[in-house]
């Protein structure tokens, strides 16, 4: 994509991302439809639904020839990354978004025969934009992101959600007990897109989880790429944007060790 086009659909998408999070915040306190997808914690809303809509249907009618991989079902059917593909979360955190009425983002990326071009993490409650236009650095707000700095594992903040616990995790329980306590500290946010901009912050240094959809991620990775980050599967492969994966971002000073001594020794 060259960077005239790659401008125009950045201004187009950020335009879109502002309104959808005014009518969210306008719409706060409305009483909402909350039901649930693949278990009782996998929660949806009718303001994911209208905020998806608002994406695809704007989508259609300005760019006829471009795709769509979504959360709420208002997508394509895609079997490759050909072309350019808008990848949505309308409402990244919905648990956050019905329970606490903040720490939930729009997320948007845009790519372009597989590769990032467009990242766009809103932070609806907070009025701050994470965006990011591939080799243009990235940014908060206005305010440019810089690349991130040298940092020793041991020093290092953690996202981690909670699913390395389950049953069916892919990597050992005393392997991650033994990394949670090597660090200097994790956070769990509820929020992978807003985990990822804070990657790209520089605010924690690394955020991982075992099963995560391409929505949550795809503008994350393209922010992180900007400030030099990394992202690929917790096992240090590449991830797969038309399915979930196991993915791990963060900061590069802290990836070999982290993959080598942590996540490849414990797979089970």
């Amino acid at each position: 994509m060259d960077q005239e086009k790659r401008q125009s659909i950045y201004l187009q998408a950020k335009q879109w991302v502002l309104e959808a999070g005014k009518t969210i915040r306008s719409r706060i306190n409305d009483p909402l439809t909350i039901s649930t997808k693949s278990n009782p914690n996998d929660l949806v809303t009718t303001m994911d639904d209208d905020t998806e809509y608002f994406f695809a249907k704007n989508i259609k009618q300005t760019y006829p020839d471009h795709l769509i991989i979504s959360e709420e079902g208002y997508g394509d059917e895609l079997e490759s990354l050909d072309g350019t593909i808008w990848i949505i979360d309308p409402i990244d955190g919905t648990m956050n978004f019905v329970h606490q009425k903040r720490n939930f983002a729009i997320s948007v990326g845009v790519y372009q025969d597989g590769i990032g071009e467009i990242g766009l993490i809103y932070d609806v409650m907070a009025d701050v934009l994470y965006s990011a236009k591939r080799g243009e650095g990235a940014f908060k707000n206005q305010t440019r992101l810089p690349q991130l700095p040298e940092k020793s594992f041991h020093e290092s903040i953690l996202g981690l959600n909670h699913f390395w616990l389950c049953e069916n995790s892919l990597v050992e329980e005393k392997v991650m007990q033994r990394l949670v306590k090597t660090v200097r500290g994790t956070r769990a946010y509820g929020s992978a897109a807003l985990e990822f901009a804070g990657v790209a912050e520089g605010i924690i240094d690394g955020y991982m989880t075992m099963d995560i959809a391409p929505w949550d991620i795809a503008a994350g990775i393209v922010i992180v790429n900007e400030v030099g980050g990394k992202t690929t599967n917790a096992f240090g492969e590449q991830v797969n944007m038309l399915q979930k994966n196991p993915v791990l971002t963060c900061n590069p000073s802290i990836q070999t060790e982290l993959i080598e001594d942590y996540m490849k020794k414990g797979k089970k």
